[in-house]
C-alpha cells in the first residue's frame, strides 16, 4: 500500500471515526446522567470534544500499528470508556441496559445520518468523490461500532446489556468475565470468530434495515 493511498484512507476515515467515538461515549454519559449518575458529568466526559474521549494507545497507536502491519486488513481499537457508577442509577439493573444501549444507539443514528447525507449528495449531483466516499466511510465505521459493541461479553456494551437482562445468578456469572473480557474479545477478533459469526451478519442485517427504513426518502429523491 503506497503512501498516497494511506493518506487518502486516513483523510476519509478521520472525521467519521472521531464523530463515531465521540458521540458514542457522550451518549453513555448523557444516559447515565438521565438515569441518576452524574459521575461522567462531574469528570467532564459528557462532551462532544473528541480529545476527552481519545485514548492515545487504543484510539491512535494500536489502530495505526495494525493498519500498517496488516496493510489495512485488520484494525482494532478503543476509546476511553465513560465512567459510570451503576450503583447510583435509580434502578441499577434496568438502567444499566439503557446506559449500555445509548452508545450503540448513537452509532446506529449516525449510520442513518451518513446514509441520508449520501442520498442528498447524489440528489444534488455532487461530483466530488471524496465527500461521497466519506459518507460511505461514515456508514461503515458506525455499523462496525454498532455491531461490535453489542457483542454479548463484558466489558462491551452488549455484555452489560446481557448482565442487566439475565436473572441474578446468571448475571453474576457473566459479570465475573469482565476483568478478562477485553483479552477474550481480542482473541475472538484475531481468530475471526467475532467477525464471521457476529460482526458481518449483524452489520448486513442492520444495513438492510436502514435501507428499508429510508426507502421512502430514496423514493422521494430519486
Amino acid at each position: 500500500m503506497d503512501l498516497a493511498q494511506i493518506v487518502q484512507t486516513v483523510a476519509l476515515y478521520a472525521l467519521p471515526v472521531l464523530f463515531a467515538i465521540t458521540v458514542h461515549e457522550a451518549a453513555h454519559g448523557y444516559a447515565a446522567r438521565y438515569f441518576g449518575d452524574n459521575t461522567a458529568h462531574m469528570l467532564g466526559r459528557i462532551t462532544l470534544n473528541p480529545i476527552r474521549h481519545i485514548d492515545p494507545l487504543g484510539t491512535i497507536a494500536m489502530p495505526l500499528l495494525l493498519y500498517f502491519a496488516t496493510s489495512g486488513a485488520f484494525l482494532f481499537g478503543y476509546a476511553k470508556p465513560v465512567p459510570v457508577n451503576f450503583d447510583r442509577l435509580r434502578n441499577p439493573r434496568r438502567d444499566m441496559v439503557w446506559v449500555a444501549l445509548a452508545g450503540p444507539g448513537a452509532n446506529l443514528a449516525q449510520a442513518i445520518g451518513w446514509t441520508l447525507a449520501l442520498y442528498l449528495m447524489l440528489f444534488l449531483g455532487v461530483e466530488e468523490r471524496f465527500f461521497t466516499e466519506m459518507c460511505k466511510a461514515g456508514v461503515l465505521v458506525n455499523l462496525v461500532m454498532f455491531a461490535f459493541n453489542l457483542f454479548p461479553l463484558p466489558p462491551l456494551d452488549g455484555g452489560r446489556i446481557l448482565v442487566g437482562l439475565l436473572p441474578h445468578h446468571l448475571a453474576h456469572q457473566v459479570s465475573r468475565v469482565e476483568p478478562w473480557g477485553f483479552f477474550v474479545v481480542l482473541a475472538l477478533v484475531i481468530t475471526g470468530v467475532v467477525g464471521n459469526l457476529w460482526l458481518r451478519p449483524l452489520m448486513l442485517f442492520t444495513s438492510s434495515a436502514i435501507e428499508v427504513l429510508l426507502a421512502p426518502v430514496r423514493a422521494l429523491l430519486f
